[in-house]
């Protein structure tokens, strides 16, 4: 991510526009703990502590194009977004929002940027989230599943948006080391392989009534299931914690997010077999937590 909104300002600057080095961002996003990274995701309790905010970011309301439009200046260089908003709640962006962007984009002579680091690499039914909208990115950024597990990230760009990185622009001190090139590798033979991804798409789809049916069942704790592919939370009712905590008696392992989500990222190989277990001990935690949140019966008065 680092590297994507380096990329951005380089190409305006090399572009000779030197001063369009800002970025929109969207309220409640989330993209790295450098920073950089921080202040454009721009939450407060990441920033806490780090001293002034790195300048250049502009948040705006998830979902307002309005906001997007009032916030396009002449210093603006892009436009970042995660196609599904993961430590934000699951929010899901609407297709036609992304394309709204790259129109947007496209009028101002500005950059689109998509992190994909938690909705790419097969995470929502197709090796990038944002072929589901059928909108593509200048630049997009990725990690988390590309190594299979082994610690990697890549930054991709259209040649035209990636003109200004010549070489010596950007590094790291482990880019591009034979073992994780290796890994990501080995991990693409598998994902492209035929049928990984049908099977993908497959199996988000019975998990996903799996959890319609947990939310019917105990609408006390389950307010709404979203996501998409197995990119899945649970938008609760009581506070998310107890369903965390819940679930981790019931020894499995899940984790928090804004909105009063509870988010569900299962491998992207795990078996039908393994969805049921899964499911059974969700609806266990539902169950423990529906009966602890019942109104207490009121006491007939005395006649």
């Amino acid at each position: 991510m680092e590297c994507a909104i380096k990329m951005a300002r380089k190409y305006q600057s090399a572009g000779g526009r030197p001063e369009r080095y800002r970025i929109i961002t969207f309220e409640g996003a989330f993209h790295g703990r450098t920073l950089a990274t921080l202040a454009a995701g721009g939450q407060k309790k990441y920033l806490d502590g780090f001293g002034p905010v790195v300048e250049g970011f502009d948040q705006v309301p998830f979902g307002d194009l309005a906001a997007v439009k009032r916030a396009i200046t002449g210093e603006t260089a892009a436009i970042l977004i995660e196609p599904i908003m993961g430590e934000g709640g699951v929010r899901v962006v609407e297709p036609s929002f992304l394309r709204a962007l790259r129109e947007l984009c496209d009028q101002h002579g500005l950059l689109l940027l998509f992190d994909e680091v938690q909705t790419g690499m097969g995470r929502t039914g197709t090796l990038f989230a944002y072929q589901r909208a059928g909108v593509e990115p200048d630049i997009m950024a990725l990690a988390k599943a590309l190594g299979g597990g082994f610690p990697v990230g890549a930054c991709l760009a259209k040649n035209e948006a990636g003109k200004g990185m010549t070489a010596g622009t950007h590094g790291s001190t482990f880019g591009g080391n034979p073992l994780a090139m290796s890994a990501a590798d080995a991990v693409l033979d598998v994902m492209l392989a035929p049928g990984f991804l049908d099977r993908v798409r497959l199996i988000a789809l019975l998990f996903k009534q799996r959890l319609a049916e947990i939310k019917d069942r105990y609408p006390s704790v389950v307010a709404e299931v979203r996501g998409e592919g197995l990119l899945m939370g649970l938008r609760l009712v009581v506070p998310p914690g107890e369903l965390v905590d819940a679930l981790r008696a019931e020894k499995m392992i899940t984790v928090a997010a804004g909105d009063n989500v509870v988010r569900l990222l299962p491998p992207l190989i795990i078996s039908e077999d393994e969805i049921a277990e899964g499911i059974a001990r969700l609806d266990r935690a539902c169950l423990k937590l529906s009966q602890s949140h019942k109104p207490a019966r009121q006491q007939e008065p005395v006649r």
